[in-house]
């Protein structure tokens, strides 16, 4: 009798290897900056890109399709932490955004951005129609954890979510009329969230727009990831070297700032070699969305892919002093637990999405 279960040869390596090899990019740079203080760290994020590989060879195997029918048990527990955190979370650099699980510090937010992904994928591909009534509910289910988690405050995760929400949204047979006269609306209104940012939010916007302004203050970080990128010039000065980061004038160089720490390491050539990486990466997901073999495996590639190239794009541009301060990190590079395993559960969707289309059996 012959068997249905066949080894998954038709799967996309590069979906494994490029987060693995940014994976290992990321760690050798926070070794390097972290050595002798916090070397743990290190070794926190080899254990987190362990597990996070095991979570997408595993989730390889299951039919993406069923996370259609798990959608509200996914959306009520994401937003069951959300809730969670703002209660019990542990408040760090003015942030609550973290739950301590004693083995690693749990951000509801990171899981979340693809928790709603996955709710808008479901949604969209279910109707055939796209009504007011549609549209209103989508709002109403994104504006919730959105609300949430500025209340933490995470500006730059709300911005990630609300990224996810305008990709399938153009991808959707909606009149992309209503979508032109809705971001209207928002930017016409947007100058009054002004008001209800908090003064260091405030600070890093006014030392976006005007660097020189406070360089000790508001505008020091930038000011440091700015300088460990001209100092590492063509080169590097070599892993363990860059005076910025280890003498540690750049803060946070493990996880906000890592792009700058790794362009002090290896220098401009290196840095160019990560962008190719994260580049191709991102290709390979779009690469994804467009064999998908239905409408929901299509929506949910597709906004995954842009929500990870709004990632790579916020903290880059930030390290280079051409986009505002977030705590947004760089996809695999950046040190951080949650993050590492919601990406690598990604990975494992998108490859479930690759096989299925080719039709492989299982």
């Amino acid at each position: 009798m012959k068997s249905k279960f066949r080894l998954p040869f038709g799967i996309d390596w590069s979906l494994f290897i490029l987060p693995l090899v940014l994976s290992s990019i990321g760690i050798a740079v926070i070794f390097s900056i972290t050595y002798g203080s916090s070397g743990h760290l290190a070794l926190g994020q080899i254990a987190f890109t362990l597990i996070g590989l095991a979570i997408a060879v595993a989730l390889t195997f299951v039919d993406y399709r069923t996370l259609k029918g798990l959608y509200l048990i996914l959306y009520i527990i994401g937003l069951a932490l959300l809730i969670i955190v703002l209660f019990i979370g542990n408040r760090t650099l003015g942030a609550t955004r973290w739950i301590n699980l004693f083995v690693f510090q749990l951000q509801p937010s990171e899981i979340f951005k693809v928790i709603i992904l996955i709710v808008l994928a479901k949604c969209f591909s279910d109707w055939q129609q796209i009504t007011l009534k549609h549209i209103l509910l989508v709002l109403v289910l994104v504006g919730i954890p959105v609300f949430l988690i500025v209340r933490q405050p995470d500006l730059g995760t709300a911005s990630v979510i609300i990224i996810g929400l305008l990709t399938v949204l153009f991808l959707s047979p909606i009149k992309k009329i209503y979508i032109a006269v809705a971001l209207a609306i928002i930017l016409a209104l947007s100058p009054l969230g002004w008001h209800f940012l908090k003064p260091y939010q405030k600070q890093r916007i006014e030392s976006f727009v005007n660097p020189a302004a406070d360089p000790h203050g508001a505008g020091y970080n930038v000011s440091q990831a700015k300088i460990a990128v001209g100092s590492g010039g063509l080169w590097g000065e070599g892993l363990g070297k860059g005076s910025q980061s280890q003498l540690n004038f750049l803060p946070v160089a493990y996880s906000d700032f890592i792009f700058a720490g790794t362009a002090e390491a290896i220098g401009f050539m290196g840095s160019l070699v990560l962008i190719i990486l994260l580049i191709a990466l991102v290709s390979r997901i779009f690469f994804v969305a467009s064999h998908a073999k239905d409408s929901f495996g299509m929506y949910l590639s597709a906004s995954l892919g842009t929500v990870m190239l709004f990632q790579i794009l916020v903290n880059i541009g930030m390290n280079l002093g051409i986009m505002p301060v977030t705590g947004i990190p760089l996809p695999f590079v950046s040190y951080g637990g949650s993050a590492m395993l919601t990406n690598f559960a990604a990975i494992g969707i998108l490859q479930s999405i690759y096989i299925r289309h080719r039709k492989i059996s299982f």
